[in-house]
């Protein structure tokens, strides 16, 4: 049965006395009966959150009285897609069952691209099943524009452009756009098109403007003809990244040397002015871009039960009542149904314009995206040339080193043909470099480095980071992303080079430098075993960020840092 999500009645079949949206979220608070589990994409995540909290609140019911709650689990979407396909197969193949609780059942990406991909992957998995349904049968929960983000001095420039991306394959400065810019590098960011939907939304609007073609009209040979354009494009990028919204953060942090011009969600530049930022950010809105449309995707298929379907069909009610509604637009996202009013963040206040008109793109074939997605990985991505500093002091015996050896080992296999890295061993001592790329023979090398590792020694963290650095000037790719990854489990013993002499050394080939040098730390272990502070202060000096990990989340760690470059 076909459910008309216009016209259903919201209140009556909950029976929920529905709360304000400042409730803070809290996954876990009534959490008892049957499971809904609603796999999203990363720009749904607070919504889901604080829209669960609300909702297990209340307790909710089946019609046979049984109770449910609303469990989220939040994702870039190309991750999401990646996912479902492979429990999808495993399923299949019998290596799971249908009620194995790793199959969520709802699930959400943060625009129609990706829902284009899910549709076109399961249904090579089960022809003719329909388990996923189409686009416009999936309720709309949320959506947010595509835009350019810039401050606003960088904004007016921007706004004269006929068409922006065509302006980037050939302009190097803002003031080559436009006379009245500044005479500022274009620094650019965008999210990676394998694992983000706004990334991917950006790269197949890329294709559309320098071919002059509506997406869906583009071809695989058009692909190929224009990728050179792409890779000029691409050229200007500082880093990508898994998260609209950290990368937009990461902007508004580190300033316009980092990054002069981002492509990101309307809501992206809402959250950046309502931060404490002396620079103030404005949306620039294409003449055509994307809607990014979030909708809930029930799949028809043999993991979502009666029951389940039963819970989630009233789990998506809640989502498009108007009080659930109110806590997307508190967020910048807007409303998924009629008549939600859009609130005060909706404003020039914010960078936005509440009334903004454009022509909004539609989804390419799934067979030209994925020709889009290799194309990048293969020629128009920016190359990076990456520095992993490894510890392998005393400290790191027992679990620690076996799993850090298991994560490099995934990051091999990982690097693609743009990527080159060097891998340096430390403890008392700082061992020569590894050069390593995505050929066998790099791989190779990698490999005999990683079963070489055995731990031993002190912590001679600061020296290895100015090494690593070093390393990095000496070998300097002008032409690619050039970072430093410092992963450790312990506070520096023995350095020659005191905490002061590496900042400042580190400052002079940042971002406000022409060697823009990042750098990437990692503590290693439990809370106390290294001094994260000071990893914080070595990342925040050369726009890179700080995590924390541990043997069991070190490899998600590292695959989201790889996607970085």
């Amino acid at each position: 049965m076909k459910i008309n999500w216009q016209k259903i009645s919201l209140i009556p079949s909950l029976g929920l006395l529905f709360l304000g949206a400042c409730t803070p979220p809290n996954n876990s608070s009534n959490t008892s009966g049957l499971e809904v589990k609603f796999l999203v994409g990363s720009a749904l995540e607070k919504f889901c959150n604080q829209a669960a909290n609300q909702l297990n609140q209340q307790q909710p019911k089946l019609t046979n009285s049984k109770s449910f709650y609303l469990k989220c689990e939040a994702k870039g979407s190309g991750d999401v897609v990646k996912d479902i396909v492979s429990l999808s197969q495993k399923l299949k193949n019998g290596t799971i069952q249908p009620d194995s609780p790793k199959l969520p059942t709802l699930i959400s990406v943060d625009g129609e691209i990706y829902h284009s991909q899910l549709l076109y992957q399961i249904n090579q998995i089960y022809p003719g099943q329909n388990y996923i349904p189409q686009i416009t049968d999936a309720p709309l929960l949320a959506n947010s524009p595509m835009v350019f983000m810039a401050s606003q001095e960088i904004a007016a420039g921007l706004r004269k452009q006929p068409d922006i991306y065509r302006s980037l394959v050939s302009a190097k400065t803002h003031q080559d756009q436009d006379p009245n810019s500044p005479q500022l590098p274009i620094h650019y960011v965008h999210t990676a098109p394998t694992r983000s939907n706004s990334g991917l939304q950006t790269l197949v609007a890329q294709f559309a403007s320098v071919a002059n073609k509506r997406p869906e009209q583009l071809t695989v040979a058009d692909v190929q003809q224009y990728q050179p354009q792409i890779q000029k494009i691409q050229s200007k990028v500082t880093r990508y990244g898994v998260s609209t919204s950290s990368l937009a953060e990461d902007m508004v942090k580190n300033g316009p040397f980092w990054a002069s011009i981002a492509s990101v969600y309307e809501s992206s530049v809402i959250e950046a002015n309502s931060a404490n930022t002396q620079t103030r950010y404005e949306a620039i809105y294409p003449s055509s871009t994307f809607t990014s449309n979030m909708r809930a995707i029930l799949p028809t298929a043999p993991w979502v039960s009666e029951e389940e379907k039963e819970a989630a069909e009233k789990v998506i009610e809640y989502l498009r009542s108007p009080a659930a509604q109110k806590i997307l637009t508190d967020l910048g996202l807007r409303p998924g149904i009629p008549g939600v009013p859009l609130g005060a963040k909706f404003s020039s206040q914010y960078g936005v314009d509440p009334n903004a008109k454009y022509d909004s793109l539609r989804t390419p074939q799934p067979e030209v995206v994925n020709a889009m997605i290799k194309s990048w990985q293969e020629f128009a991505k920016k190359p990076s040339q990456v520095v992993l500093v490894v510890d392998s002091s005393g400290s790191m015996k027992g679990e620690k080193l076996p799993a850090v050896q298991n994560t490099l080992r995934y990051y091999l296999e990982g690097l693609g043909p743009k990527e080159k890295i060097a891998l340096i061993d430390f403890d008392t001592e700082i061992k020569a470099p590894v050069w390593v790329d995505g050929t066998t023979e790099g791989r190779g090398r990698g490999m005999q480095f990683i079963s070489s590792l055995k731990a031993d020694g002190g912590t001679k963290l600061y020296d290895a980071a100015l090494n690593a650095r070093n390393l990095l000037q000496e070998n300097l790719s002008s032409d690619a992303i050039n970072a430093v990854v410092l992963l450790t489990d312990g506070e520096d013993s023995g350095s020659q080079t005191s905490l002061k002499q590496l900042s400042d050394n580190l400052k002079n080939s940042g971002f406000d430098s022409d060697q823009r040098i990042a750098f990437f730390t990692i503590g290693y272990g439990k809370k106390g075993e290294f001094d994260p502070g000071v990893l914080k202060q070595i990342a925040s000096l050369n726009g890179g960020y700080y995590r924390q990990g541990d043997p069991e989340s070190i490899v998600n760690l590292m695959s989201d840092l790889q996607t970085e470059f």
